[in-house]
């Protein structure tokens, strides 16, 4: 033993043991306050904290933030690694004692009724040996020259039940292991080999198994970091969203609340100065009453006078009238209700643009996810996705009107004339709208329709007056009486499908699948493109005639799924 073991063996073990799992330290790490623990215990306590965003020693509870990166102490684990070797060589055989367990194969030649467990096991004796019964094999040289192998399973599994002798061959007919008597017996006539030959095969095979479980353990360890790092964003990004929220609301609040101060303070303000005008007249007409009084009893005392000539020149003094304001015009007194009315309107307003406000809002709430939900496969699941449109006025064409909530496009009127006429018959196109909503989600909505033939599409913004399908940027699927076909960057495929005036219409922004469906009892398949969008996609609607007859009064509108 070298000088250096002997040192190691002086120590106690106990200082190199994790006071978590209480074993010799593992694979050995070092916190900033000094205490030590295996890699694994510690990660495994910090893996418990990871909602806290503090982690702390298990022993002196020094707290850290962030997550301190734990290094392997290489000295440490040296000397455990030395202190594990002097201790196997100072203890003894463990293996030489260890009890044959219900899953371990016993020693044949131990006595008693707990033999001991078989480690070894001889093909030429066809028993198995503990350690100690196994020593002849290593010293005796007739012995020696046995094959020996590992005690996996016990001897019985591998004898013929026929011959009850060892299975050495492989059958590949069979595909089953049998012994040498089965060869001239039962097998003569079928193809064999020896074990060894088998098992080296099978090894090529194991060994391609094994780079094919290697590789998809690999692409599983890929996913997973992929899908920790999307919950991790999608924590941190929930949590800033709530954030926002919080102030967007706490600020429209704050306006709200600001506002009625405005109108509490200018209703005081109009309060104050009413009464004040109401006031100074009221004075006014108290005291030019005040005035009539004193005449009329002036008046009064002078008609009793018998004295004429005094009564003469009184009356002239008293006979003219002073200057008297003008009456005033009083307000009715429900003025105020006018006021209420004003603020009863603006209450309704606010309501119904919050009314209108929540489906988008749960609608785009629906579709954040960490994991991409499977394609629906019922008209119930594909509702869960709708989203509430509006067909925008700006984007019409002047051939049709927009009403029903906006949600409703109808022909007025197909009648045209001249170079115009040639341009329609050219083209097959009454008019076009676009929806007011931009999407990059997962959404679903349906457009049921009426007469002649609709195209129902999403396009880019801005697809410079051409018709929906005409270029790289929309997509379009045309709608008849005559059956569907859909239409790409001026190409066109005929689709098939159950007849129906409801199409339904799902978009994978994300994946980057637009699918049209059949809708009535059920949902139909009707086409799907796999592309790669680059802008936000704009749902729209389209009328087609390739014939002269009227379009008049012919609609498409988007169903109401919110």
């Amino acid at each position: 033993m070298s000088e250096q073991q002997q040192e190691c063996g002086a120590l106690d073990q106990s200082q190199f043991c994790c006071s978590v799992c209480l074993d010799l330290l593992k694979e050995p790490v070092t916190l900033p306050c000094g205490h030590s623990y295996c890699k694994s215990c510690i990660e495994g306590c910090w893996d418990q904290e990871e909602q806290k965003g503090e982690y702390s020693c298990p022993q002196c509870r020094e707290s850290f933030s962030p997550r301190p990166l734990l290094r392997r102490n290489n000295m440490l684990a040296e000397v455990v690694e030395m202190l594990k070797k002097t201790s196997t060589q100072q203890a003894s055989p463990p293996a030489a004692v260890d009890c044959a367990g219900p899953a371990d194969v016993p020693c044949d030649f131990c006595c008693g009724t707990k033999p001991n467990k078989a480690t070894m096991s001889c093909l030429t004796c066809l028993a198995s040996y503990c350690p100690a019964h196994l020593e002849p094999h290593h010293s005796v040289p007739v012995l020696k020259m046995h094959q020996l192998v590992s005690a996996t399973v016990p001897l019985q599994d591998k004898m013929c039940t026929k011959h009850n002798k060892l299975t050495e061959v492989y059958c590949q007919t069979d595909r089953k292991c049998i012994c040498y008597l089965c060869i001239v017996d039962e097998h003569k006539t079928h193809r064999t080999v020896s074990a060894a030959a088998q098992r080296a095969v099978e090894q090529n095979q194991l060994l391609v198994n094994q780079k094919e479980v290697q590789k998809n353990c690999k692409k599983q360890e890929e996913y997973l970091k992929k899908l920790v790092k999307a919950m991790m964003d999608f924590k941190w990004g929930s949590q800033t969203t709530l954030k926002t929220s919080d102030e967007i609301f706490d600020k429209l609040i704050s306006s709200i609340k600001k506002r009625r101060s405005l109108v509490k303070e200018l209703m005081k303000a109009q309060e104050k100065t009413a009464i004040a005008q109401a006031e100074e007249l009221k004075a006014q007409l108290e005291e030019e009453i005040t005035k009539l009084s004193t005449r009329d009893t002036e008046l009064e005392q002078l008609s009793r006078v018998d004295d004429h000539i005094h009564f003469i020149q009184s009356f002239q003094s008293l006979s003219s009238f002073p200057d008297l304001s003008p009456g005033p015009v009083v307000c009715p007194p429900n003025s105020f209700k006018t006021l209420t009315d004003c603020l009863s309107k603006m209450s309704e307003d606010v309501e119904s643009l919050l009314n209108n406000a929540r489906p988008r809002i749960t609608a785009t709430v629906s579709t954040i996810d960490v994991l991409l939900p499977p394609v629906p496969k019922t008209r119930e699941e594909f509702i869960r996705s709708c989203y509430p449109l509006t067909l925008d006025q700006n984007s019409v064409s002047m051939k049709l009107s927009i009403s029903q909530e906006s949600r409703r496009v109808t022909s007025v009127d197909s009648t045209v004339s001249g170079y115009d006429s040639y341009i329609q018959q050219k083209l097959a196109t009454i008019g076009l709208v676009l929806c007011r909503e931009g999407l990059s989600q997962r959404c679903y909505w349906e457009v049921k329709f009426s007469g002649c033939t609709w195209s129902v599409a999403v396009s880019y913004k801005d697809i410079s007056g051409q018709d929906f399908g005409n270029s790289n940027a929309s997509w379009s699927l045309d709608c008849s009486s005559g059956g569907y076909s859909f239409r790409h960057n001026s190409q066109t495929r005929k689709v098939s499908g159950p007849q129906s005036s409801t199409i339904g219409v799902y978009l994978d922004y994300h994946s980057g699948t637009l699918s049209f469906y059949s809708v009535s009892d059920t949902m139909t398949l009707l086409y799907k493109e796999c592309t790669k969008f680059t802008q936000p996609l704009y749902p729209g609607l389209m009328l087609r005639n390739y014939s002269s007859q009227s379009t008049w009064g012919y609609y498409a509108e988007l169903v109401k799924l919110w």
